[in-house]
């Protein structure tokens, strides 16, 4: 089920606030476009800065929106786990697919911690659970042997893979076995990742280009390597050029230079400097879709 190009969706803002006829419609887009899920209200949703009604909301409308076409991955991750439980148990009350829960963030916990945190949100409820490690952010690197414990619970199926290590790919299949499901955090490398044994990208850039990104996934799924690679060059100056800033932040303006949504986002984050603006226009026009 959980395969294939699934962007990690940007949360719409008009004048501050939610903007849901436009989250609506990106749905739509993307599905016409050959997005296979989504993953509403993770760091690219602006999770740190939603207020829990907001992020409630959000993963309500793209459930509904999505109305079982495509997988909805709910974002329900944080640093305290009655709060990561509260989200959870969310996700599944209004039919989420799967819950997207990332390693606990600034309070750094052991081995044996993040083992407790991911029991505890597994117990919780009966969905599936993607565990997100991303120790760039969290500073928690998740070893492959504590992602083997918690793979021998039912319900943790995977992982969304951001460490930038394609060896960890192998590592991660040896330790938690070929049914693990392996899914890249970072773009840039999705490609090989998935020649490692990855199936699919929760993707950033796919906010601006899902078709390509599809596309690609597709072909890597298919073994076609060749035609993957072929999309990764047109696509890979705008991964580069959405991720001199942060990220969210460059899809939002390269969606907004679509005509897709408002760029707008929240403090503590700001709009694009001019200088990667002009490098955001130049990767659309390089990849051909501006």
């Amino acid at each position: 089920m959980f395969k294939g190009s699934m962007p990690a969706l940007v949360t719409p803002f008009r004048n501050g606030a939610l903007d849901l006829e436009c989250l609506k419609k990106l749905v739509e887009w993307h599905i016409g476009e050959g997005t296979n899920g989504f993953v509403p209200v993770g760091t690219t949703g602006e999770s740190p800065t939603l207020s829990h009604e907001e992020h409630e909301t959000v993963i309500d409308t793209v459930v509904k929106a999505t109305a079982g076409r495509v997988p909805v991955i709910a974002g329900a991750g944080s640093n305290n786990t009655v709060e990561a439980i509260r989200f959870v148990q969310f996700a599944e009350k209004v039919g989420a697919d799967a819950a997207l829960v990332v390693t606990p963030y600034y309070n750094k916990p052991t081995q044996r911690g993040l083992i407790a945190h991911f029991t505890a949100l597994h117990d919780c409820a009966d969905i599936p659970i993607i565990i997100y490690n991303i120790p760039g952010r969290s500073v928690i690197d998740m070893t492959p042997a504590t992602m083997a414990e918690l793979a021998k619970l039912p319900r943790i199926v995977g992982v969304k893979d951001a460490t930038g290590d394609l060896a960890r790919v192998c590592d991660t299949r040896m330790a938690c076995g070929s049914d693990f499901i392996q899914l890249s955090g970072e773009d840039a490398t999705a490609h090989g990742f998935n020649a490692q044994g990855g199936v699919g990208c929760i993707s950033v850039t796919a906010n601006a280009v899902p078709g390509l990104l599809a596309k690609m996934q597709a072909a890597c799924l298919a073994g076609d390597y060749a035609t993957a690679l072929e999309i990764q060059d047109k696509v890979m100056p705008l991964h580069k050029a959405i991720f001199t800033e942060p990220g969210l932040v460059g899809a939002k303006y390269a969606m907004s230079r679509l005509g897709l949504c408002s760029d707008e986002v929240r403090l503590p984050l700001t709009s694009l400097s001019d200088e990667t603006k002009a490098m955001v226009d130049a990767a659309l026009v390089h990849a051909g879709v501006m």
